[in-house]
């Protein structure tokens, strides 16, 4: 039960961050200039479906695991900050267009991230592995985004 609501957590965010990006995507955003390495539409759904998943797999070990309760408390604290920055991220890019404040949300939610991986590093190595792909991933999207700001 523990597996299915750590997974259930991220992907019920992200599904609900996408109604804001879908929004986003079929109107300003289509419109916009973008950089050359702007990704088709297409394959941010599969990426991001994959990303939740194994965020959720990660914060099921961190969950699971026998870790002083002090240090677990944090990881699933900061889990939970830098979840909610990502879903704001999508409301303030694609549904309000604004591209700066995304651009300086986005690196607060990188940090986050950041402190995230080491957290639960501190508790599983695997749970901090398979957190590397999103941050690799919002590496790209930040530079994405300020690319997309700055064009615009």
């Amino acid at each position: 039960m523990k597996l299915f609501i750590s997974i259930l957590i991220p992907l019920l965010v992200g599904g609900i961050a996408g109604f804001f990006t879908s929004s986003g995507v079929e109107g300003w955003y289509a419109a916009a200039n973008k950089p050359w390495f702007n990704p088709p539409n297409w394959i941010f759904a599969p990426v991001w479906t994959t990303l939740y998943i194994l965020m959720g797999i990660a914060l099921y070990l961190v969950w699971k695991s026998d870790a002083v309760q002090a240090v677990k408390q944090t990881a699933i604290i900061l889990f939970a900050v830098q979840l909610t920055l990502n879903f704001f991220w999508s409301l303030i890019f694609f549904k309000l267009q604004q591209t700066g404040w995304a651009f300086a949300e986005i690196i607060v939610m990188w940090l986050m991230i950041l402190l995230t991986v080491l957290w639960f590093g501190k508790i599983s190595s695997k749970a901090a592995w398979l957190m590397v792909p999103y941050i690799c991933w919002v590496s790209f999207a930040s530079v994405l985004n300020y690319s997309i700001w700055k064009l615009n």
